[in-house]
């Protein structure tokens, strides 16, 4: 259980570092998206293998990862470019 965590953090902390490169001009300061993609991780690690038990690795790591990136997709901001235009116009 300890190594599934620790794969489930080392997971998360990759997936924010992916975002952080990606998309640096969307997202807010780099140690808050290093914490979120971390505790969505361990949180989704502890969820599904609270859901299926022990003995399921890999679809504990794959419940990290998806609510990682869910979490992780709560901080983008939307981008500059957006400009509304009345209707009129």
């Amino acid at each position: 259980m300890i190594l599934e965590a620790l794969g489930s953090a080392l997971l998360g902390l990759v997936l924010a570092w992916a975002a952080v490169h990606r998309l640096a001009h969307r997202l807010p300061a780099r140690a808050l998206v290093f914490c979120t993609g971390l505790a969505g991780a361990l949180f989704g690690d502890f969820v599904t293998h609270s859901a299926l038990g022990p003995g399921t690795v890999l679809p504990s790591l794959l419940g990290a990862a998806v609510v990682s990136a869910a979490s992780l997709s709560l901080l983008l901001r939307p981008t500059r470019r957006l400009r509304r235009r009345s209707a009129t116009a």
